[in-house]
């Protein structure tokens, strides 16, 4: 077919011959075979010219865009097979969604520019069942994984903030612990949340009980509620709702419990698509960053 494109093209065999780097023998045999399966003549040729016969004529430009479709399609699955265009779909904790995640996508953007996302921000419980299902190709999520069918492929911390109204007591300290806020109402997180796990099991082990003011499931949500006055939020320190908002602060909690385990994992057994595995490798890199700043 290339032979064929070719000699159309340029109306010579020394000339399509030189194109395609094959000898003109050799072009001439591929030329006789495509006429013989198919069954007509293709050229009409003499010792000087060439030229294209009635159902060549016909054939060439239906062949051109034959050849032009499976250039595209290879050069496509070449791109796909080396990660470099494709969908990645993740499913990731809101705070990492809203967070540093965009900031990752954006770094690994240049070199795989054909590369596109579907992001699911959900709690950690869905994360994983995303993931189990495959609907999803990586997840991050926060908290204990459980079962044999979810391969953790890196693990990082996400360490708690106290988060409160600008003048409030907590920015005096230098140093904020479970014991600073217990006496406080808190806005804490959905109880099915891994922050809010997180929150629980800390009280617990301190032996307080904490005083709920209100509770969210979206930190937005939590935000707004401090910014109110309804109480201060415990929020993980890769919330960009945190970093966002101009009349808050934050303190870190100083507890070793106060931190929340956060896994990349994905399918146990699965191989994960290119632009995945290529993505899966950026995130490894940059996750760590993910731990939060004071706003003083």
């Amino acid at each position: 077919m290339r032979a064929f494109v070719a000699v159309a093209q340029f109306g010579s065999f020394t000339r399509a011959a030189s194109y395609l780097n094959l000898s003109q023998p050799a072009l001439t045999v591929q030329i006789q075979k495509l006429e013989d399966g198919l069954g007509v003549r293709l050229f009409y040729r003499n010792t000087r010219s060439v030229s294209l016969t009635r159902i060549g004529r016909e054939l060439a430009p239906q062949l051109g865009r034959i050849l032009s479709d499976l250039d595209t399609v290879v050069g496509d699955t070449r791109q796909l097979a080396q990660g470099q265009q494709g969908v990645a779909r993740l499913a990731v904790l809101p705070s990492y969604a809203s967070g540093i995640l965009p900031e990752i996508i954006a770094a690994f953007r240049p070199t795989n520019p054909q590369v596109s996302f579907v992001i699911r921000d959900v709690i950690a419980s869905r994360v994983a069942e995303l993931t189990r299902q495959e609907q999803v190709d990586l997840g991050i999520m926060g908290g204990a994984l459980s079962g044999p069918d979810l391969e953790v492929l890196f693990r990082t911390q996400d360490h708690m903030h106290v988060v409160f109204p600008d003048g409030h007591k907590l920015g005096n300290l230098d140093s904020v612990t479970i014991d600073d806020i217990a006496p406080l109402p808190l806005v804490l997180m959905d109880p099915a949340t891994s922050v809010r796990a997180i929150v629980d099991a800390a009280f617990l082990a301190a032996g307080h009980q904490p005083i709920v003011g209100a509770e969210a499931t979206y930190m937005s949500t939590a935000v707004g509620m401090v910014r109110a006055g309804l109480g201060v939020a415990i929020l993980p320190g890769s919330a960009m709702e945190v970093r966002a908002e101009q009349t808050l602060r934050s303190r870190p909690l100083n507890a070793a419990n106060f931190a929340r385990q956060v896994a990349l994992i994905k399918r146990s057994g699965r191989t994960l698509p290119p632009v995945s595995e290529s993505f899966a490798l950026m995130l490894m890199k940059e996750l760590p960053a993910a731990q939060g700043v004071d706003t003083a």
